[in-house]
């Protein structure tokens, strides 16, 4: 096939229907005719200006042609490592009466100088890579096609991650490339004991999703079910691990998320050690964690590497920041509406006089001064950075002090909802915040009917709802329900490291201990202060 100059895709062609994906095609091997397998190669991929099909001649004498997307290439490798070695051939091998047979093996072990080059047969393989990134040789008279791995797609550097700020831990976080994310886990966890295993997920995307994991820590069990159900999945397009949650999660009408995400390599290593399983998707800077359970939304990673005194009391801080998030304002509606005893005289006396010109009832005043807060927020999130901050200061400033002047809402009311408001933001997990958030609208309803009856049948249901949620068989409220001593020690406040010698047991690791025998008579230094001022000289060393 005479082919002597750069060709594009872009060429006119016979058939009318050459531009469709003909099935049939694509299950077929290529044929040994190089003109027939570059027309079945256009006719799948259709009509692309950055498809490029470049011939030559493999050491001078065999027609090739070679195909790649120039926008997902690195030129310098197609130049270097595929075009340079195939034209001239190696150095120590006479290739001038190669016989037609021994070419291929030849190419594969002596000419080409790419570490990741296999060859191929299917035409459904060769454009699914192609569509990846990676480049195809088809040489006449051949049966099979060559691979190489030649991707560079432009990327975002490694940033710390925007939605999980610490002040105290590591500033990596992921980014949209499969490859780097598990370079990252990679670099935390230097053992061979760690395992990626990969599949395809999207009929038109062919998204790579990773599922990795401990062998000899994470359970069989867990593994076959995280796998059973993302094989399960038929969907065109995967552009987010957020696809795959939703249909992987357990209870699909749950507002409480029952994955967890994260941005953060060394928050998923944590969870891996765990026994848990991560799930990395190309082109998600976000890994998801299963099983998931209630306690790990209020727990942060500076949790761990600050002391464990002063981080059990933020902890505490942070989950009464988060039941003041769900519950406060519909005890605030059920003490005003029904139970102005409850509070004492004085504070009564001034909660009347801020409410004298309001004409609502207390809750539909809470209700609308909640919503437009969450209309607030959300324009907050939207608007681009540089007036989103204006915009919230404005909004909670002006806005508010205007509502109280026109006597459209009571100073007390604006308090509470700017606490409410507070405290969900204290709740690290964004999703987690989110459900208590919608929660507090049926709260907010049921105190305004019922008063403080309606609040506890609410809270009840909730928690209720709680009970009976689980994710890949995890009840949602371990180690606390069904109660565990160990895991209590890292529940409502953290205990020691030293003294949380066991991984949970709610995961049934197939091993169980992450402390060695001796690690608390490590731990306890008490008896050899080698410096103490009043040791005799010779106990110092000297």
């Amino acid at each position: 096939m005479p082919f002597s100059t750069w060709t594009g895709s872009n060429e006119s062609h016979n058939d009318v229907s050459s531009n469709s994906n003909d099935a049939s095609s694509e299950g077929r091997n290529i044929s040994e005719s190089l003109e027939e397998t570059t027309s079945e190669i256009k006719n799948i991929l259709g009509d692309n200006d950055d498809f490029m099909i470049h011939p030559f001649h493999v050491f001078g004498q065999h027609p090739a042609v070679l195909f790649y997307f120039s926008d997902m290439t690195d030129h310098a490798v197609i130049n270097n490592t595929l075009l340079r070695p195939l034209k001239y051939g190696p150095r120590h091998l006479d290739v001038s009466d190669l016989p037609r047979h021994a070419l291929m093996d030849t190419l594969m072990k002596d000419t080409l100088y790419h570490s990741e080059g296999y060859s191929e047969r299917k035409i459904r393989v060769l454009t699914d890579n192609l569509l990846r990134g990676q480049s195809v040789v088809a040489i006449d008279g051949l049966d099979e096609a060559i691979i190489i791995d030649t991707r560079k797609i432009t990327q975002r550097s490694i940033e710390q991650p925007a939605t999980e700020q610490v002040i105290r831990g590591a500033r990596e976080g992921f980014i949209e490339t499969l490859g780097t994310n598990i370079s990252l886990l990679r670099y935390r966890l230097q053992t061979p004991d760690f395992r990626v295993k990969s599949m395809e997920i999207g009929t038109k995307t062919k998204s790579k999703v990773a599922v990795c994991y401990m062998d000899g820590i994470t359970n069989p069990g867990l593994l076959k079910e995280v796998n059973k159900r993302l094989d399960a999945i038929e969907i065109d397009a995967v552009l987010d691990s957020g696809y795959l949650e939703q249909f992987i999660e357990d209870n699909h009408w749950s507002p409480f998320p029952q994955i967890q995400y994260t941005e953060r390599p060394d928050k998923v290593v944590a969870n891996l050690l765990e026994g848990r399983v991560a799930i990395l998707v190309d082109g998600s800077p976000l890994a998801l964690i299963a099983p998931t359970v209630f306690s790990q939304f209020y727990q942060t990673v500076e949790d761990y590497t600050e002391r464990f005194l002063l981080m059990s009391a933020i902890r505490l801080s942070r989950l009464v920041a988060l039941i003041f998030s769900l519950v406060f304002p519909s005890l605030y509606v059920a003490i005003i509406s029904f139970n102005p005893e409850l509070i004492p005289t004085e504070f009564a006396v001034a909660v009347a006089g801020g409410r004298a010109g309001v004409p609502f009832p207390a809750m539909v005043e809470v209700l609308v001064i909640e919503i437009s807060m969450e209309v607030l927020r959300e324009a907050t999130i939207r608007l681009p950075q540089q007036v989103g901050g204006a915009l919230s200061i404005v909004g909670v400033l002006v806005i508010g002090q205007a509502a109280v002047s026109a006597g459209f809402a009571s100073p007390i009311t604006i308090v509470i909802i700017a606490l409410t408001t507070i405290g969900s933001f204290a709740t690290p997990a964004y999703n987690a915040a989110l459900a208590l958030r919608l929660l507090r609208f049926p709260l907010i309803i049921l105190a305004g009917i019922f008063g403080l009856y309606g609040v506890m049948v609410g809270i009840i249901l909730i928690t209720n709802h709680l009970l009976s949620l689980k994710s890949f068989g995890v009840p949602y409220l371990s180690p606390f329900v069904p109660g565990n001593f160990q895991g209590m020690r890292d529940l409502l406040t953290r205990g020691p490291l030293w003294k949380m010698k066991n991984r949970p047991s709610f995961l049934h690791p197939l091993n169980t201990s992450r402390l060695g025998d001796q690690m608390k008579e490590q731990v306890d230094h008490s008896s050899s202060n080698i410096m103490n001022p009043v040791q005799p000289n010779d106990e110092k060393g000297r």
